[in-house]
């Protein structure tokens, strides 16, 4: 399985997979551990870190990249999102945890690649698997230069 860097255009500081768990079909599955050191928890909620949203849809956005790329083998241009639909956020992101991200390719239209994603949190005793957010996504391919 290729690595996540030879995928997607996305770098530290703002790589929000760490690694491919699976991918079959229409399907992927990636994981992202989140450190106690991750920039953001610096200002997001001091003395009560918390995963800021915006950024577990940015976890399912590049999954749905990944999935792009290796889908679309001779496809040229930067996966870009250009619609987010019912998001619904049900469990926080906390240092320490473990996320699954799995995102599904539901449809192309033209240009447009639709996706429905789920992030859930493993990795601790109790709250393995519970959900933390689900949004619906299109992207399309964004030629460079």
């Amino acid at each position: 399985m290729k690595d996540v860097k030879e995928l997607i255009p996305h770098r530290e500081p703002f790589l929000f997979v760490d690694k491919i768990i699976s991918t079959e079909g229409n399907k992927i599955v990636a994981e992202k551990y989140i450190s106690e050191e991750e920039f953001y928890f610096k200002g997001h909620y001091p003395g009560n870190p918390i995963m800021p949203g915006v950024l577990i849809c940015e976890s399912m956005f590049q999954t749905g990249a990944l999935l792009m790329a290796q889908s679309l083998t001779d496809a040229e241009g930067s996966p870009v999102v250009t619609r987010v639909n019912n998001i619904r956020f049900k469990n926080m992101v906390k240092p320490g945890d473990t996320i699954n991200i799995e995102v599904v390719h539901t449809e192309t239209i033209s240009t447009a690649y639709c996706f429905k994603g789920k992030v859930r949190i493993a990795g601790k005793p109790g709250v393995t698997g519970k959900l933390s957010a689900s949004c619906e996504f299109i992207c399309t391919l964004v030629k460079e230069g």
